[in-house]
């Protein structure tokens, strides 16, 4: 027990000096599993055996395609036209924005939301929309967009969860991402775009939206716009048929075609791949696969043995989850607690899916503190200065509320129906 106990403490304490430190999590956190590994005397082949080798094919693939519609113009284009759809319409702005955040998040990395920051805050300036409202909706857009299978969020999450042996649909993670997202949403326009609270009025007089001019589609951009649709329509199909789909794979198949069709775009797109994500990934995984392998993981399980103890550590790892992930990186998050999360489901009888779903969203929806990057854009793209504070001090209430209510209200609505039903 001595050895599992000093295992997890060497676990958490990676996390907290690589943070201070600056250092690359994934990295440090490879090197001590291989040393707490042959430690707790494991063969070297063992311990290099953890690395998930099918997550990052994921990661690679899909970072590598979608990078290549972002390099050869075709999602600039995309959300210039779709823009141009909400014209006049300043009160559908917020939710516009929304869509178009969860869309370029969808494709490989959520991060990529980001690109609408700048255009969104400039938008909700020049209509005299609040600016927490326009930050909250690209933030809970690109959150949403996170979790599609064929993006970083969702590949990790279920990724992770499948090579635990937790059943988890891809396609239900999504929905339930949408669907609390959107509640978000639903309840930052009651909050910032209410009487009283700087009225976004719908009207048709407004001034368009830039861009004024749309730049025309070349042939190269239908023929990604056509083999991204394709990619999706792909993962969809499968996964309806209950058949697992390989996106990694698919992501690689399609983006070695565009790659044949346009290779300056293909050689651009290969630093579009997150290796800093694929090291991260593949470090934490591989440490907890040290754990599990040891009998550290079947300690916790322990913690699940009574009556009400399952949903009250439900609770407790949701919210570590959120408090954690509010300051450090989402991803090392996922990878390194769903494995966590097999005692609750083992020994404290709780759905897996359910559980998943929820640990996911909580180390999601905290991501708009501007403690993380995510934040942090939003009130640096925030164009007018005197603003700046308020919308800092308002994303750091917001982002400590989402701590707390985020565990209430997912473990409430998903956990505990599924437990009954």
């Amino acid at each position: 027990m001595t050895v599992q106990i000093v295992a997890l403490a060497v676990f958490a304490a990676v996390f907290v000096i690589a943070e201070i430190r600056r250092t690359h999590i994934g990295i440090a956190m490879f090197a001590a599993a291989a040393a707490m590994g042959l430690l707790a005397g494991m063969p070297l082949d063992d311990i290099v055996g953890g690395y998930p080798i099918d997550i990052l094919i994921l990661l690679v693939g899909v970072t590598f395609f979608f990078g290549i519609a972002k390099s050869n113009g075709t999602i600039e284009r995309l959300v210039d036209r779709a823009l141009v759809f909400v014209q006049g319409r300043t009160g559908a702005l917020p939710v516009a924005f929304f869509v178009l955040t969860g869309l370029v998040s969808a494709m490989g990395s959520p991060l990529g939301g980001l690109v609408m920051a700048p255009i969104g805050m400039s938008v909700a300036h020049r209509r005299g929309i609040d600016p927490m409202l326009m930050a909250l909706a690209i933030g809970t857009g690109l959150s949403a967009g996170g979790f599609a299978p064929t993006s970083l969020f969702g590949i990790v999450t279920w990724g992770t969860a499948d090579s635990a042996g937790i059943e988890l649909d891809p396609l239900v993670l999504f929905a339930v991402a949408i669907g609390m997202n959107l509640l978000l949403l639903g309840a930052s326009y009651l909050k910032f775009g209410g009487p009283g609270k700087r009225r976004i009025p719908f009207s048709d007089g407004d001034e368009t939206v830039e861009p004024a001019g749309v730049a025309p589609l070349r042939t190269i951009h239908v023929i990604t716009a056509f083999a991204v649709l394709g990619l999706l329509t792909v993962v969809v199909v499968l996964a309806v048929r209950s058949d697992q789909p390989d996106v990694g794979v698919l992501a690689f198949g399609f983006g070695a075609v565009l790659a044949l069709i346009d290779p300056e775009s293909g050689r651009t797109a290969l630093k579009e791949i997150d290796w800093s994500t694929v090291l991260l990934v593949g470090g934490i995984i591989t440490y907890v696969g040290v754990l599990q392998k040891i009998g550290a993981v079947d300690l916790l399980g322990h913690l699940a043995s009574g009556p009400s103890a399952p949903i009250f550590a439900a609770l407790v790892i949701c919210a570590v989850c959120g408090l954690v992930s509010a300051f450090a990186s989402t991803t090392g998050i996922l990878a390194a607690l769903v494995p966590l999360a097999i005692p609750l489901v083992q020994h404290g009888g709780l759905p897996g899916w359910a559980l998943i779903c929820a640990l996911a969203l909580c180390s999601s929806i905290v991501d708009i503190s501007p403690f993380s990057t995510v934040g942090a854009t939003l009130v640096a793209t925030t164009v007018d200065p005197e603003a700046r504070p308020r919308v800092t001090a308002s994303l750091t209430r917001y982002g400590l509320t989402m701590v707390v209510l985020g565990p209430l209200v997912l473990v409430g609505v998903l956990v505990l129906p599924a437990m009954v039903l």
